[in-house]
């Protein structure tokens, strides 16, 4: 709540203090979004609820004749960051199982993840396949 002296005013001469109050409200609500009021558990459990609602999405490879391990191994260390050891695990799954799973991401990230792979295979002539579906 805001101090008195800085309460909505409707005449003209309060448009400029009804902008900074407005002004204030958001950045306050961006740097603090917790009130001063709430104890440790009602942060926990917003925080809990905001882990429930972002749903993960994994992120598949297939397998095909053509894509080579190499280039498999470069986009698992390249798009998503894996380390080499854990890139050529991934990419030796792909081939031995026939699909390998990359990541867990909230939908956008993986959906970015998997047209960065078809850009990139299709970049350098490979049917690499990589598909997104629910965790």
């Amino acid at each position: 709540m805001l101090p008195a002296h800085e309460q909505a005013d409707d005449t003209a001469d309060g448009a400029l203090l009804n902008s900074y109050i407005l002004r204030r409200e958001i950045d306050d609500s961006i740097i603090m979004p917790f009130s001063e009021t709430d104890t440790k558990s009602d942060i926990a459990t917003d925080i809990s609820n905001l882990e429930e609602e972002i749903s993960l999405y994994k992120v598949i490879l297939h397998n095909d004749d053509y894509t080579t391990m190499e280039f498999v191994v470069e986009i698992l260390m390249d798009i998503f960051k894996k380390a080499e050891d854990e890139a050529i695990s991934i990419m030796l799954h792909v081939h031995h199982i026939g699909y390998g799973l990359c990541g867990l991401y909230p939908h956008e990230i993986a959906e970015t993840k998997a047209n960065a792979v078809h850009r990139r295979a299709m970049e350098a002539g490979f049917p690499l396949l990589a598909t997104v579906e629910p965790a």
